[in-house]
């Protein structure tokens, strides 16, 4: 899998860039929003879509708002999770859907079969997973900090889609922008016990103290599970303003990561 991003116009204005497509039967939508389009004011501004971040909360409803209707979805049909920096990984149906608007599930991953269903990831630093299997029709959303990857989200989101029907010669990964090892300074302790649970994370900063590439060790640890179709998004939060970043300007807002299958995409051969 190699996204193409492209310009969305919209309500969203370019605060959201989609790709979508991919090989296998079915069509999966993916989008990475920015921070531009939205109405928040400092220092959240402007396309907030975290909650609890002390952002208010009708800044952050239309916000969401706006993002769905640049995705062509209604805004009942995003899922957002309460995330805790664990590895839960839940499944969501069409069913639950009214119900989770109301009462987020607290968890890190989620992951559905349910055509028309989103799921969101939310970060600002952290790596968005934003998963699926075009042939079996199973996609995911992860929240992957440094706790919850070391901790083994990857794979317990990989189990989960397994569970749901998906084949792991046909999932495909992109892993979204987040804070690059260039810039992800930790203490030397913190890196090398990192490195034992998530090989191939530990690198050196620009400043050439310890640090974590947290994508690079996510990657490898995906494709030691089998799955070829693993993409990384180069942007790095901590130096791009177009994107939020704890670690640059705390308080700040959250992007997300959404992904979804549209009901309107028919099956293919």
């Amino acid at each position: 899998m190699t996204p193409e991003p492209v310009s969305t116009h919209g309500s969203a204005g370019s605060g959201v860039s989609a790709s979508g497509g991919g090989r296998g039967a079915r069509r999966i939508r993916r989008i990475v929003t920015t921070r531009r389009g939205g109405v928040s004011a400092a220092p959240y501004d402007s396309f907030n879509l975290g909650g609890g971040v002390g952002d208010s909360r009708q800044a952050v409803a239309a916000n969401r708002a706006r993002l769905a209707r640049a995705a062509g979805l209604p805004a009942a049909s995003v899922v957002w999770m309460r995330q805790v920096h664990g590895t839960a990984v839940t499944a969501v149906g069409a069913t639950t859907a009214d119900e989770l608007a109301a009462d987020q599930p607290e968890a890190d991953g989620i992951v559905t079969v349910t055509t028309g269903l989103a799921l969101g990831v939310l970060v600002a630093d952290c790596v968005p997973m934003l998963a699926g299997d075009p042939v079996a029709g199973v996609i995911a959303a992860v929240h992957a900090g440094r706790r919850g990857a070391a901790a083994g989200i990857a794979l317990r989101m990989l189990t989960a889609m397994f569970e749901s029907g998906a084949g792991v010669e046909d999932v495909e990964v992109l892993l979204g922008p987040a804070i690059c090892g260039r810039c992800y300074e930790v203490p030397v302790e913190m890196r090398d016990e990192v490195e034992v649970a998530l090989p191939g994370s530990a690198c050196r900063t620009d400043r050439g103290t310890p640090g974590l590439d947290l994508r690079a060790g996510l990657a490898r640890q995906l494709r030691s599970a089998g799955v070829a179709g693993v993409a990384i998004d180069p942007r790095c939060t901590f130096t791009d303003p177009e994107l939020f970043s704890h670690r640059r300007a705390a308080p700040t807002g959250r992007f997300a990561g959404l992904i979804w299958m549209p009901t309107d995409a028919a099956r293919t051969t």
